[in-house]
C-alpha cells in the first residue's frame, strides 16, 4: 500500500532554533515543471524572478494537517505570518499586487532549511495590517498573513544554501533584492 510507513524517528538533538530569516515571492505559474524526488524539490524548470524579503523578529510558517476518516481526505494548510517594519509608498504598491495575486513562496528558516509553500495552488494574502503605531516605540509597518492549501506540506528544496535556495534546483532563477 502506498501509505505504509517507511521509517522511525529518534529523539533528536536540541540544535534547532525557531523563526525565518527571509522569504522569496515568485509569481504564480512561473516555476515551470517541478521535479520531486522523495518529496524534495530537485528541479524547477521555469525562468522566474524570486523577490527576496529579508526578515527579523516575529515571522513564522505553520502547517496544519487536516485529515478526515469519513471523507478519505488529507490536506495541509500552510500559514505564513510576516512582520515588515517601516511604511513606504513602494511597499504599499507591491503588497497590493501581492494581495491581488497568489504567489509561490520559498521560506528560509534560521536553520538553513528552504521550503516551497504554495507549490500547486499558490498562497493567498488572507489578512494583514498597515499600521503607524501610537507611541514612539510602537511598530510602524506591515503585517501579512498568507494561506495556502496543498496536498503535501511545504517541500524542501535540494541543494539550497543560505541566501540562495535556487543554487542547485533552479538555474534560471533571478533573485531580486530590495533597496
Amino acid at each position: 500500500m502506498a501509505c505504509d510507513l517507511t521509517r522511525g524517528r529518534l529523539l533528536s538533538c536540541k540544535d534547532q532554533i525557531g523563526g525565518i530569516v527571509r522569504v522569496y515571492f515568485i509569481d504564480y505559474g512561473d516555476l515551470g515543471d517541478v521535479t520531486l524526488v522523495d518529496d524534495e524539490i530537485t528541479t524547477l524548470s521555469g525562468t522566474f524572478n524570486a523577490y527576496q524579503y529579508d526578515l527579523k523578529g516575529t515571522n513564522s510558517l505553520e502547517t496544519t494537517i487536516t485529515s478526515s476518516t469519513e471523507n478519505g481526505t488529507t490536506f495541509f494548510e500552510e500559514v505564513l505570518t510576516l512582520s515588515l517594519p517601516k511604511l513606504s509608498k513602494a511597499d504599499n504598491k507591491e503588497l497590493k499586487l501581492m494581495a491581488y495575486g497568489r504567489p509561490h513562496v520559498v521560506v528560509e528558516d534560521r536553520n538553513g532549511n528552504c521550503m516551497l509553500a504554495g507549490l500547486d495552488h499558490g498562497m493567498d494574502v488572507t489578512g494583514g495590517t498597515i499600521a503607524t503605531g501610537t507611541a514612539f516605540g510602537d511598530f510602524a509597518g506591515y503585517t501579512l498573513t498568507l494561506t495556502g492549501m496543498e496536498m503535501t506540506p511545504a517541500n524542501f528544496i535540494s541543494g539550497a544554501v543560505a541566501g540562495n535556495p535556487f543554487v542547485t534546483a533552479a538555474a534560471n532563477a533571478t533573485i531580486v533584492t530590495g533597496t
